[in-house]
């Protein structure tokens, strides 16, 4: 009896040994290490032999948690902080939709219709808040649009990939700013808005007028002065010298 109680004691503590030298991924996709609070509660888990590991999985951190302490799991500086920051993104972090910073009921949303319509605009109600109908040409295709509702308003540098590339350091108030800059907004058709998500223009193209696209997506990301990378930005330097000679 008393061997069998040692044998289990041992089992005990070498069970634990070997659990706090893993990092664990929760189901929830969160990397857990011993310093976690949630670390000794998580039973339904992947293992991993580092955060970096964990993370490039894609996993990402608790909240409120910074660099675990100890060499043995820190954080490198490089790709698991950028998996990190990409998690954080979220569409409220640029506002709360589209703003209406004279309080006049059009958001910036329908100034951008207003403004870019070749036309005068019709509205949906004597209030003049809503767009309804006007003439707009897509930049992305030359086609003409007469209904509001076709239509996307396209932030040529997303706000994701702005997130990215610098945004997430900035103050709420910029990146309000930012997200309902006239320069950084096109009205497009509905389904090529969605195609291209949040990629830049090392990942898509409009299908017309490229070498505007990307003098325009140059001009937004200078002006807000994001970060590129060296690959991101050879790229669009090549493909300026493609689309626009």
């Amino acid at each position: 009896m008393k061997r069998y109680l040692l044998f289990i004691f041992f089992a005990f503590l070498f069970s634990n040994d070997i659990d706090a030298s893993i990092v664990k991924k929760s189901k929830s996709g969160i990397c857990h290490d011993e310093n976690t609070p949630y670390y000794a509660r998580t039973k339904n888990f992947h293992s991993f032999n580092s955060i970096k590991s964990c993370l490039e999985s894609g996993g990402r951190l608790p909240k409120r948690q910074g660099k675990p302490s100890g060499s043995k799991q820190a954080i490198p500086d490089k790709i698991p902080q950028q998996l990190a920051d990409r998690s954080e993104y979220s569409r409220n972090k640029f506002g709360n939709g589209w703003a209406d910073e004279d309080g006049d009921c059009q958001n910036s949303r329908m100034e951008a219709l207003i403004s870019q319509s070749l036309v005068e605009v019709r509205f949906k109600s004597n209030r003049m808040c809503k767009v309804e109908s006007g003439k707009w040409i897509s930049p992305f295709t030359g086609n003409t649009i007469f209904k509001a509702s076709e239509i996307d308003i396209d932030h040529v540098v997303p706000l994701s990939w702005a997130w990215k590339h610098g945004a997430n350091k900035w103050t709420n108030e910029k990146r309000i700013k930012f997200a309902n800059d006239p320069a950084n907004l096109l009205s497009v058709e509905s389904s090529l808005n969605r195609s291209k998500g949040d990629k830049g223009p090392d990942e898509w193209l409009p299908p017309k007028n490229q070498c505007q696209y990307i003098l325009r997506f140059q001009r937004v990301y200078k002006t807000y002065e994001l970060n590129l990378s060296k690959l991101e930005a050879d790229k669009i330097s090549s493909l300026k010298k493609s689309y626009c000679g």
